[in-house]
């Protein structure tokens, strides 16, 4: 069954929703949807008094630090984290509350997969405590996903496929894969995307993009027979939309805790 997975996106030290492909270096391209008031902590602590676990606290950049450790010491063990993590800082987060850490640009060495980094950071912090970040755009002319690291502003040569997904998924226990080409813009989910996870990835699997209703729970559910879960961010009416947090809340399991 397709469950809710909430989100603390942070950038420059504050709760933002961004339109993920505007994240480049020039500060004049940047699409803010939403400027929380509310500090990291506030929604920890709103995810942990409603029993939410297997979120994720993603650092868009420098500068969110602080606010990431606030919102771990929050919620203990509840949330993942990620953004800038590699093999020389991993435990620290373990140690600042976090359930586990999301690598993302560490295994991707100037855009080259790397196995063994891959190897290096789940020996660090364990299999159970990895989640390995495959956010991708989607190519129209090959129907395939192409992985995007860096603030999802480039592109490597690793393909999303079921032979890779397999390879990965003996280091770590979760994938998180934002469809970046859709990211933050509440115009609608990578079906295809979906699906395809649904089929081939052997562990658990969260989903993030363009999701703008409740209605997408079950769209989510039916297309990956309930083996992807969902995170919706910009649509919540906690950061600015129109989807109640409190119908969202209901389809998270209590037998996922």
């Amino acid at each position: 069954m397709t469950k809710f997975r909430p989100c603390i996106d942070l950038h420059n030290g504050k709760v933002k929703q961004i339109v993920g492909s505007s994240l480049s270096e020039n500060k004049d391209e940047l699409k803010e949807n939403f400027v929380s008031q509310k500090p990291a902590e506030w929604y920890a602590e709103l995810y942990k008094k409603d029993g939410l676990k297997g979120g994720h606290v993603i650092m868009l950049g420098s500068g969110n630090e602080e606010a990431a450790q606030r919102a771990l010491k929050a919620y203990p063990n509840g949330m993942q984290v990620g953004g800038g993590i590699v093999k020389e800082n991993a435990l620290k987060y373990i140690e600042a509350g976090a359930a586990a850490i999301i690598a993302t640009s560490y295994i991707f060495p100037n855009g080259k997969f790397s196995l063994e980094r891959l190897k290096a950071i789940s020996g660090e912090v364990g299999r159970e405590r990895l989640v390995v970040d495959l956010s991708c755009y989607g190519l129209a002319a090959s129907g395939q996903w192409l992985v995007a690291i860096n603030r999802w502003q480039t592109l490597t040569g690793f393909y999303i496929t079921k032979e890779n997904l397999e390879m990965i998924s003996e280091y770590c226990f979760e994938f998180l894969v934002h469809a970046a080409g859709v990211e933050g813009k509440q115009q609608g989910m990578d079906l295809e995307l979906i699906k395809f996870l649904g089929e081939h990835s052997p562990i658990a699997t969260t989903y993030a993009g363009g999701a703008n209703s409740i209605k997408d729970f079950e769209t989510c559910n039916e297309l990956s027979k309930g083996k992807v879960d969902l995170t919706i961010g910009s649509a919540l009416d906690i950061f600015g939309g129109n989807v109640p947090y409190k119908e969202c809340r209901k389809f998270f399991s209590t037998l996922f805790q």
